[in-house]
């Protein structure tokens, strides 16, 4: 008892508290992340569950039908589909018609996806410095495209490329230039398509390089301006690098939506003429639509692993360097 006391009276005297055991609170520290732990896995387990029904289990099972001969008429008798192997893969190897809508995918997005990103960000330098009483009006223009139904867009560049009444061809008459018949060539058909979907996607680069742009500092084009730099010089040397991440944003996110283009063939051209407008997803969607569908998971995967690849290059060629 006069121990205890004597504590006591120290801890008084001296304001220090007596030392007592450290393991009682780590017991309970522990105790306390372990409910916390229990808590965020039953408040995550609805999301996890609809997550694996729509998401884990699809995926599991597109990847099986792959290694299939899975067609329409197996649908009523899923089980007894007989494998295939690699004989979907393999007949992917020797498909002409694949490997044509390959380069055509390839020319598409290597052509659009500087074009937008150019237009985009041209728009955005525009607004972020010059229009201000309309800058709003011009957001909302430009943006609208973007939002728009792929049909009416649809329309409206049928309308503009008529080879006989089309604006564009008009256009090309008053300058004594015979415009072609733009969706019936093979040579134009495909600069036809990039320039819809430059035309439809400018507005969404434009936001996001706007966005962009009005988080560069104002201090350092002020301090750019004192030392006599031009316009183009500070636009070189301080907008592009401070861009750079949003730069690998816009090129990752474009690439991976061109990689997968299949509006605009199948609503303008079907994939005509002589397939000189075919994509990859225009191809596994006409699988699809035959009832081939082993063959068509087959190369849903080679595209995935395409996209994949050509991400992956992005991400080393434009990420910061340290």
């Amino acid at each position: 008892m006069t121990s205890t006391m004597s504590a006591g009276t120290r801890e008084r005297r001296t304001g220090a508290p007596a030392s007592r055991p450290a393991g009682g609170r780590r017991v309970r520290a522990g105790s306390a992340r372990s409910r916390r732990a229990v808590a965020g896995w039953v408040f995550s387990l609805p999301f996890l569950v609809l997550y694996a029904l729509f998401e884990l289990v699809p995926v599991i099972a597109s990847v099986a039908i792959s290694f299939t001969d899975m067609r329409s008429t197996d649908l009523r008798d899923p089980l007894a589909v007989d494998p295939a192997g690699f004989d979907n893969y393999s007949r992917i190897l020797s498909d002409d018609v694949f490997w044509k809508a390959v380069g055509n995918t390839f020319y598409f997005t290597a052509v659009s996806v500087p074009l937008t990103l150019v237009c985009g960000l041209a728009l955005a330098v525009a607004l972020n410095s010059g229009i201000a009483r309309f800058k709003t009006f011009f957001r909302v223009g430009y943006y609208l495209p973007v939002v728009s139904s792929i049909i009416a867009v649809a329309v409206v560049w049928n309308y503009l490329l008529n080879d006989d009444m089309g604006l564009i061809n008009t256009v090309l008459g008053w300058v004594g230039i015979d415009g072609p018949d733009w969706l019936n060539s093979t040579t134009w058909a495909m600069p036809a398509l990039i320039a819809m979907a430059v035309w439809r996607h400018m507005g969404f680069a434009m936001v996001i390089f706007l966005a962009g742009l009005q988080g560069v500092p104002q201090e350092m084009y002020e301090a750019a301006t004192l030392d006599g730099t031009t316009k183009w010089q500070a636009f070189r040397h301080i907008t592009l690098p401070m861009l750079r991440p949003t730069m690998l944003f816009m090129v990752v996110i474009s690439m991976i939506g061109n990689l997968q283009f299949f509006e605009e063939p199948f609503v303008m051209t079907q994939g005509e003429p002589l397939n000189s407008t075919t994509s990859i997803a225009y191809q596994i969607y006409e699988a699809f639509g035959t009832g081939q569908y082993g063959y068509a998971a087959a190369m849903s995967y080679v595209l995935f692993l395409l996209i994949a690849l050509l991400t992956l290059v992005q991400f080393r060629l434009l990420r910061e360097k340290e």
